[in-house]
């Protein structure tokens, strides 16, 4: 079994990246067990950020390390929030705070276009000179007001656009099917067997 801190301190997250790594060779262990404080986001792109919260985790553990950064871009908003996703509102905005700004922001907009949008990287050591990169995107429309139990952050007003529901109305294992994160992970699962394999 190979250890991999996940450079994460956000439950819900940590849940949905374990889910989705069940029946690998990976086990993941959040950084919230080791007591490490969250990373400074100070990029402008999801990949730096990213990297910028790998490599803190990896240098705190001396673990390998996963990190992902996410966002949801909209179109009418030139991609906002972006990667001021989880800070939208404020840096101690909540996600109803941040999500309730977002509405706002589109009261009496027509074109409510939108995606999810996730860059996950995988580094061996914090000095790796050669991180693995993986990204997904997951397109949808932002609705006029909240949907569904679910998930987190903007996820009760993203609409998927196959099956229009929002990502608070699906189950786990079909947003896990469909959603950024799911397809970065996916291609982060596949590029990990093959590292380790020819190792």
């Amino acid at each position: 079994m190979i250890k991999i801190v996940l450079a994460s301190n956000n439950p819900k997250k940590i849940g949905e990246l374990q889910t989705l790594l069940m029946g690998t060779n990976f086990e993941i262990i959040p950084q919230s067990n080791f007591n490490i404080s969250e990373a400074d986001e100070p990029y402008d792109t999801f990949i730096e950020n990213a990297l910028a919260k790998a490599r803190h985790a990896s240098f705190h553990t001396n673990l390998p390390a996963i990190a992902d950064d996410s966002g949801i871009c909209v179109d009418s908003l030139n991609l906002l929030p972006g990667v001021r996703s989880a800070r939208y509102a404020g840096d101690n905005a909540s996600d109803i705070d941040n999500l309730n700004l977002l509405l706002q922001s589109l009261d009496g907009v027509v074109d409510r276009n939108a995606y999810y949008y996730s860059s996950i990287v995988f580094i061996s050591s914090h000095l790796d000179p050669q991180p693995l990169i993986c990204e997904g995107i997951w397109k949808g429309r932002i609705t006029k007001s909240p949907r569904g139990n679910n998930g987190f952050g903007y996820d009760p007003i993203f609409e998927d656009i196959k099956t229009e529901k929002t990502a608070a109305e699906l189950d786990t294992t079909l947003k896990n099917k469909l959603s950024h994160r799911g397809k970065a992970l996916q291609q982060l699962i596949h590029k990990l067997k093959i590292k380790y394999e020819q190792e």
